[in-house]
């Protein structure tokens, strides 16, 4: 038995809180950019994706007209960092409305990094940023996606192992519904299963109980 959910009779309000309750987790830009006037934002996006790995573009959503979209389009630059599960109290906090001339870094007392290739700062308190360029603006609806397309990554060395970003070092946080959060949890490492190894590889629940063709 299943329960029917229609977008219209639920209305654009209702059926939005609805989307973001059954697309969990979904992990979060936090967004730093600076306006004309040199005042630097940062707010946390939770619809934010890679859009292109070559050329390298992220993506993320405003709903409505931010000041993150403002600022992108104003100085065509943005970063993105990581929200790490340490952080989740100024994560939280810079999601506020403050007024756009007042700095969401400062007022939680959070630290600004020089970018290496562009003009808008990082956050050091956070283990990985992206330094991105504006590619395009989309506008979708009642949102924009914003792409931009990567010039430059930092991650903190104690973050990588081999090499690599380990997730479990970088201890991302993670949106759900309503006011709810989640943290990375087990870390599931499944190969993936090539075609010239199917035969007798898969037999997964879909298939178990089902008649015989």
């Amino acid at each position: 038995m299943r329960t029917d959910f229609d977008p219209d009779a639920l209305g654009a309000g209702r059926f939005y809180q609805f989307l973001t309750q059954v697309i969990v987790p979904r992990p979060i830009a936090w967004v730093v950019t600076r306006s004309a006037d040199g005042v630097d934002n940062l707010a946390p996006h939770s619809f934010f994706t890679v859009a292109s790995t070559d050329p390298p573009i992220v993506q993320f959503t405003s709903v409505g007209e931010k000041d993150s979209l403002r600022n992108a389009e104003a100085t065509g630059e943005f970063t993105v960092c990581l929200t790490p599960e340490k952080l989740i109290e100024e994560i939280n906090a810079t999601a506020t409305d403050f007024p756009a001339d007042e700095s969401e870094i400062d007022a939680t007392g959070l630290t600004r990094e020089p970018s290496s290739h562009i003009a808008t700062p990082r956050i050091a308190e956070s283990p990985v940023a992206l330094e991105c360029r504006l590619e395009r603006t989309v506008p979708l609806g009642n949102c924009t996606l914003v792409l931009g397309r990567v010039v430059h990554a930092v991650v903190d060395s104690e973050a990588l192992v081999d090499g690599r970003p380990d997730a479990r070092r970088l201890a991302p946080i993670a949106r759900l519904g309503g006011s709810e959060w989640s943290t990375l949890g087990e870390v599931l490492a499944t190969p993936r299963i090539r075609y010239d190894e199917w035969p007798g590889h898969f037999s997964g629940a879909a298939s178990e109980g089902s008649p015989s063709s």
